[in-house]
């Protein structure tokens, strides 16, 4: 297929350019991506932001032309291009963007209907399930909020799980995937697990939604992608836990409402990468001391003498301009920490 969209291309650009739209929702459609995936293509192949509506199944699925997922209410514009889910229904696809369509957006329209209707039959409960329980529209429908309670519990018996049972919501990154999940625009990936269930991998950075009836899961997806924020890839430069579980967070989870994607680090964390920048050893220490019940617990586990602890801990307070050593300066310590990595996984 890219063999002949390039000879086309040589030909005639917009033919070589729809040919590897074709290509491009063939791969979707074999991969069984969900609606979001869709939706995201198409805004990424025009370079406009793409809605998808179907308000009978109560869908609704904006993306942007950077590939993120921003719904939006507002109505859709007569003049951006647009097609129906099926022959003489009302427009269901649409490019948010005016002027003349050009063959890429037709392709583009018409493959993203195809392949959202027969997505919305499979998942939305207007066709039996049939194929792989680790379906991926299936699984992004079951965590999908905007969902209809029926189109989730439709997902979750073709995933295999009890609708009258728990689970948990899991966000991973990194690693080898083991068990069915659903990779997502921004890095992480997806996953659902029954409770209880076989005990999680440690090769994977994840979060850990708290276990829930299987039409809660959103809220435990939501929950797990906050815990995955607190999570570290537990190497001297990036030390901390590897598995945040969300239950565990408490309090701490509130800072991730603060410390959100795209806004400048707060003024303890660039101190912090400013004086690791001066000192390798210094993100290692400040965790274990964190993370120990004493300090001489603390050396032990960095494998100094506690009279060097204690230097490095002095030095440390003289680059960051604060004690450590005080329960004030503890706390601060433990959140300026816990910033970091939220300010580092900006998902």
């Amino acid at each position: 297929m890219e063999e002949l969209a390039g000879r086309l291309a040589a030909l005639d650009p917009d033919a070589g350019a729809a040919v590897q739209v074709i290509a491009y929702f063939d791969r979707l459609v074999e991969g069984r991506a969900g609606l979001e995936a869709l939706v995201r293509g198409a805004a990424v192949l025009s370079g406009c932001p793409a809605r998808l509506v179907d308000e009978a199944r109560q869908v609704r699925v904006r993306v942007e032309a950077d590939g993120r997922r921003r719904d939006e209410n507002g109505p859709v514009r007569p003049e951006w291009p647009s097609v129906p889910l099926t022959a003489g229904g009302v427009p269901a696809v649409w490019l948010e963007r005016t002027g003349p369509r050009t063959v890429v957006d037709a392709m583009v329209l018409e493959r993203t209907a195809s392949a959202a209707r027969h997505v919305l039959d499979r998942t939305r409960g207007r066709a039996p399930v049939h194929g792989p329980a680790d379906d991926p529209a299936l699984l992004e429908t079951v965590l999908d909020p905007t969902a209809a309670e029926s189109a989730r519990l439709h997902a979750a018996r073709g995933l295999g799980l009890d609708p009258d049972g728990r689970a948990h919501a899991i966000a991973l990154r990194g690693g080898p995937v083991k068990q069915p999940a659903l990779s997502l625009a921004s890095g992480e990936r997806a996953r659902v697990q029954p409770v209880p269930g076989p005990e999680l991998p440690h090769e994977s950075r994840m979060g850990v939604g708290p276990a829930v009836p299987v039409l809660e899961l959103p809220r435990s997806w939501s929950a797990a992608r906050t815990a995955l924020r607190f999570t570290a890839e537990g190497t001297d430069q990036d030390p901390g836990p590897r598995i945040v579980h969300a239950d565990g967070l408490g309090t701490l989870a509130l800072l991730a409402a603060v410390v959100t994607p795209g806004t400048e680090p707060p003024p303890d964390v660039r101190a912090l990468e400013q004086a690791a920048a001066a000192s390798p050893w210094l993100l290692p220490t400040l965790y274990a001391v964190i993370t120990s019940p004493s300090r001489r617990t603390a050396a032990t586990e960095l494998n100094v003498h506690h009279s060097t602890l204690q230097d490095r801990l002095a030095h440390a307070e003289a680059l960051l301009g604060w004690p450590v050593r005080t329960p004030q300066g503890h706390l601060r310590l433990q959140l300026a920490l816990a910033a970091r990595l939220l300010t580092r996984n900006q998902l």
